[in-house]
C-alpha cells in the first residue's frame, strides 16, 4: 500500500526518546505521531488551536490500529491523515505511517467534539463542519 495524493502528510524523525532499548519505536509513540498529524492537518485549515475552541474540544473516542513493521531510531516518517467520515459531533480519520513509501502502521481514529465544561458530545461549530466537509475522501 502506498500513499495517495489526497492525504495530508506530516514528516517527523524518530529520536532516541521515541525508542526502546533495542532502538525500535515504542508502540504507544505511534499514537503521538498520529496526534501530531491530525493537529497539523487542522492547523493547515486555519485552526491555530485545533484541539480547544469556543468552549469545545476535540477528543479521541476510539482507535483501531494495525502494526505492520517497526520504525527504528533515526527513521524519517510520513504520517498521513485522511478524513473518511464526518457527522455534526464527530469525524473519523484514516491514518497511516510510512517510511520511504513503505506502510508501517495503519489506523482508524474517531474524534468526538465535546463541551469543555460538561465533557459531553456537542455539535462542532458550523464553520469547522463545513470546512471539514470539503476534505472527505
Amino acid at each position: 500500500m502506498s500513499k495517495t495524493t489526497e492525504e495530508f502528510s506530516h514528516q517527523l524523525r524518530v529520536y532516541v526518546e521515541d525508542t526502546d532499548a533495542g532502538g525500535i519505536v515504542f508502540y504507544a509513540n505511534y499514537l503521538k505521531y498520529m496526534e501530531r498529524a491530525r493537529t497539523e492537518f487542522l492547523r493547515s485549515l486555519g485552526y491555530d488551536k485545533p484541539a480547544l475552541f469556543d468552549g469545545l474540544q476535540f477528543v479521541v473516542r476510539s482507535v483501531e490500529l494495525l502494526y505492520q513493521k517497526p520504525a527504528v531510531l533515526d527513521d524519517m516518517l510520513d504520517v498521513s491523515a485522511s478524513l473518511i467520515k464526518l457527522s455534526k459531533a464527530s469525524f473519523e480519520m484514516q491514518q497511516n505511517i510510512f517510511r520511504n513509501g513503505d506502510l508501517l502502521v495503519k489506523a482508524k481514529v474517531k474524534i468526538a467534539c465535546i463541551s469543555n465544561d460538561a465533557k459531553r458530545p456537542q455539535a462542532m461549530p458550523a464553520e469547522i463542519y463545513q470546512t471539514l466537509k470539503h476534505y472527505i475522501s
